[in-house]
């Protein structure tokens, strides 16, 4: 079992069986989830060995025309692709790779059993650190040995962003870390950081391509699961292999957008003018040379969890309907329609003879803006903010609300998520807990810690969008 507080959940004797069985059906689903999107699940599904062929998805390459494979890449599920890969690639005899991946921090890599072929340095992710670039460093080094007769494979999942950082020109790491954190305590999207991100790196935005093309002109297949709503590739581990549409611009104006420009270092702030000054030093563009020997996979993201979860739920007779992917904006704004949207579903469930109930799935990823200085993260931000909305509520209905970080850690806590139900409603008095108090420091984690409803997995290899689960009985 992936949730490790699971009999946790279960403990409190206030609760009633209604609740009981609707946290134990949210938290099966939640396990299916988990599983769905395990990379090596991912990477069989979409690669297979025939012979010395390697297939992905509609493509076939023969590997015996490569004098060597090169295996290269970085996230938070990036140790299990490899680890997948390197078994697929040892059905061929005589088969000559290696490789070099950056992976997380905290992540138990026992079970995957690497050989002396891959060199695995673990860094520190949403910041980056010193690990994570001379890793990168190594990689680069690694890929210019090859020849356009080698192969070079890139494994690329969500959190590479951070866990591959090459900085432009003199950039050091201490400038590039400072701005990650001005960054994500801003508010911005995902979409807006990498922005900036691409246009300050040497491996990000399409310059990993770039560089292989000047090095080599190697064959280059990037393997990616995505962790980005709408799964744009340019996004995803801030698309090293794929083209950037974004501009130095574009970087620019977000950083003016939220106050930052003149938070950030000189040395990035003259990287991002200069480039914004000569169109040479603009990351590469569709059409571009380097990408006409580079094949890009998308492998999975969170819509096979969705599915799983969809499917499961079906089986149990609920009426399930997959509401969103494109959750994002602000936590506590999405708590807002949350409330509208149960609201809503509540008068249709009380019309309606479904045999179980109703239930909802949405994916995607919100964004906190950084106020005061307690624990938490997106997810638990977000139903902490729908309990305060709804405590004075006399609710008529079942409900559960699960909100999870699929990798297994979110924000600054050691949760993944929360679950929230009619029971932490019922407890708000006897507890003597305000939820607006946690709320004004961003300490969503504790509140969730004192109800015993955080959900901790620790790292799960995983790395996807965030799943909600919200499950109705009348």
């Amino acid at each position: 079992m992936n949730i490790k507080n699971y009999n946790d959940l279960f403990l409190s004797p206030e609760l009633s069986n209604d609740q009981l069985d609707l946290r134990k059906l949210g938290l099966e689903a939640l396990e299916i989830a988990i599983e769905s999107v395990r990379p090596k699940k991912l990477i069989e599904d979409a690669v297979k060995i025939d012979g010395t062929k390697l297939c992905i998805q509609e493509d076939i390459f023969d590997l015996s025309l490569f004098n060597k494979i090169y295996i290269i890449g970085g996230g938070k599920a990036t140790a299990e692709m490899a680890y997948s890969i390197a078994i697929l690639l040892d059905q061929i005899p005589n088969i000559n790779y290696s490789g070099i991946i950056n992976i997380q921090n905290g992540l138990n890599i026992e079970p995957f059993n690497f050989t002396n072929k891959f060199q695995i340095n673990k860094a520190s992710h949403p910041i980056p650190s010193k690990d994570g670039l001379i890793g990168t460093r190594s990689m680069i080094n690694f890929i210019k040995e090859a020849t356009s007769d080698d192969l070079i494979i890139c494994l690329i999942s969500g959190g590479g962003s951070a866990l591959l950082p090459l900085p432009r020109k003199d950039i050091l790491l201490h400038d590039l870390q400072n701005l990650n954190s001005l960054l994500l305590d801003s508010g911005a999207s995902i979409h807006e950081i990498n922005t900036i991100r691409k246009h300050i790196s040497s491996f990000k935005g399409g310059n990993l391509a770039k560089t292989v093309y000047k090095t080599s002109k190697a064959h280059l297949i990037s393997l990616i699961i995505s962790d980005v709503t709408g799964n744009n590739l340019d996004s995803i581990a801030s698309g090293p292999t794929v083209p950037d549409p974004t501009t130095f611009k574009d970087a620019i104006e977000i950083l003016k957008k939220y106050q930052l420009l003149d938070r950030i270092s000189p040395k990035i702030k003259d990287v991002l003018e200069t480039g914004l000054l000569n169109p040479e030093e603009e990351n590469p563009k569709e059409n571009d040379d380097c990408f006409k020997k580079v094949h890009n996979y998308l492998i999975g993201s969170v819509d096979n969890a969705a599915h799983e979860i969809m499917k499961f739920l079906r089986k149990k007779s609920y009426n399930v309907e997959f509401f969103s992917n494109e959750i994002k904006g602000e936590a506590r704004d999405f708590s807002k329609y949350l409330d509208q949207l149960i609201t809503t579903r509540v008068k249709q469930l009380n019309k309606t003879n479904f045999k179980n109930g109703m239930a909802m799935i949405g994916t995607g990823e919100l964004t906190v803006t950084i106020r005061g200085e307690g624990i938490g993260g997106r997810n638990q931000e977000m139903l902490l903010n729908y309990v305060e909305i709804i405590k004075k509520k006399n609710l008529n209905y079942n409900f559960l609300v699960i909100a999870v970080n699929l990798d297994g850690i979110e924000g600054n806590s050691s949760a993944m998520g929360a679950l929230i139900d009619n029971y932490i409603i019922e407890q708000l008095k006897f507890k003597g807990l305000d939820p607006s108090d946690y709320l004004n420091d961003n300490n969503s984690n504790s509140f969730f810690k004192i109800m015993k409803t955080e959900i901790i997995t620790g790292p799960t290899g995983c790395n996807v969008n965030d799943v909600i689960i919200i499950i109705l009985q009348a």
